[in-house]
């Protein structure tokens, strides 16, 4: 059940504060939702991250106990879950993930570039995460192989930081990658070329072709052959990859677009928009056409698309290649983006204690009675 409402008159997109908490929600039916579906195939990985998310800041994670050195006053912090799939957390792991990968970057214009497949082949992937392997290394090869063909000489190898998403707006299994590619390249003689044009429409076949073949050298050529033949057919320009024609954001923002859910739920809290207990209205801005729509589904339902995008233990949702994967020999003629000696202090404003100042201007260690430090005490498990 969908409504369309109209830009204009959608003021709640405007309304980014949280009503309803997915720890709530998930508190209030996951047990039931569990017994109500013993048919369906819930991985070990999703009870692990889902359990946690919910003990999230409870005693059942344990605390440390802090003590103001001048009156006496005591303070209990309860625990954070770490989960890839809290909130709460996630934001911290995402601004974390985002400062990792900027260390990483040259100082150069970077292109945002998404690779999308046929939608055949998305339950092929979600069936078998192990082929998600395939689409990054796909994804990769397309790009370095139009690099290196533009010097046979210099065979040169830009930068590509790979991203990959398993949603769309309207949380559905949609597979995707966003690659966040440099507009230049290092060669063998060259130290860094600029390449400020890439024909989105010879990477959009040659990505196809890639992907293709390398899934039917995976699945068999019998069993994907008439899947092949029939993509082929229906998409005979090739998966779309779509591009800005000319870069216009910072690095900084593509980076944080791209691995905005990387850490933490498919969708944020502040879209939904109601809660009655059973049924849960969220809205989302449908990429078709830019128009809000509103989405009113099953407490069971929303669970389903939520914990599918789970990624498995240990799998690396982000990935790099090209230069960013290996140091080029021309890695210390190039300047960084972010400089060596700031490393450590934009580490420490994603503290835990920097990070709430900076969210809620509160600092979480002021005593609440004298307004001096308070200090750590120990720690209860």
């Amino acid at each position: 059940m969908y409504e369309v409402i109209e830009w204009y008159n959608a003021n709640f997109y405007k309304d980014r504060t949280i009503k309803f908490r997915l720890k709530d929600i998930f508190s209030d039916h996951w047990n039931n939702f569990i017994k109500d579906n013993p048919d369906l195939n819930i991985r070990p990985v999703v009870f692990k991250e889902v359990d946690k998310m919910i003990s999230c800041r409870t005693s059942d994670l344990g605390y440390s106990v802090y003590e103001c050195p001048d009156c006496g006053e005591i303070k209990f912090s309860y625990h954070t879950c770490k989960s890839r799939f809290c909130p709460s957390c996630g934001n911290k792991y995402v601004r974390k993930r985002t400062e990792a990968i900027l260390q990483k970057c040259y100082n150069c214009n970077h292109r945002h570039i998404v690779f999308t497949i046929s939608d055949y082949l998305w339950d092929i992937f979600r069936e078998n995460r192990k082929l998600l392997d395939l689409l990054f290394k796909s994804v990769s090869e397309t790009i370095l192989s139009w690099f290196k063909e533009q010097s046979k000489s210099e065979e040169y190898i830009p930068g590509i930081i790979a991203v990959l998403h398993t949603y769309g707006r309207d949380m559905k299994w949609n597979t995707h990658i966003h690659s966040i590619v440099t507009e230049g390249a290092m060669g063998k003689s060259n130290v860094f070329k600029k390449f400020e044009f890439i024909p989105y429409s010879v990477l959009r076949k040659r990505f196809q072709t890639i992907l293709l073949n390398s899934l039917e050298k995976e699945l068999g050529k019998d069993k994907f052959k008439d899947i092949r033949n029939f993509i082929y057919k229906k998409s005979n320009n090739g998966f779309y990859v779509y591009a800005e024609k000319k870069c216009n954001s910072s690095t900084k923002s593509m980076i944080e677009y791209a691995v905005r859910y990387t850490g933490k739920p498919a969708m944020a809290e502040s879209r939904i928009l109601d809660y009655d207990g059973e049924y849960i209205t969220f809205w989302y801005q449908r990429h078709e056409d830019n128009k809000i729509v509103k989405e009113k589904i099953h407490v069971y339902e929303f669970f389903k698309r939520l914990i599918i995008h789970i990624p498995d233990h240990n799998f690396k949702t982000v990935r790099y290649y090209g230069i960013y994967s290996k140091k080029h020999k021309f890695h210390d003629k190039m300047v960084m983006l972010i400089k060596s000696h700031t490393y450590k202090l934009r580490d420490s404003l994603n503290s835990w204690r920097m990070m709430i100042l900076k969210d809620f201007d509160t600092d979480p260690l002021t005593c609440p009675k004298c307004g001096n430090l308070m200090l750590w005490q120990y720690r209860v498990c």
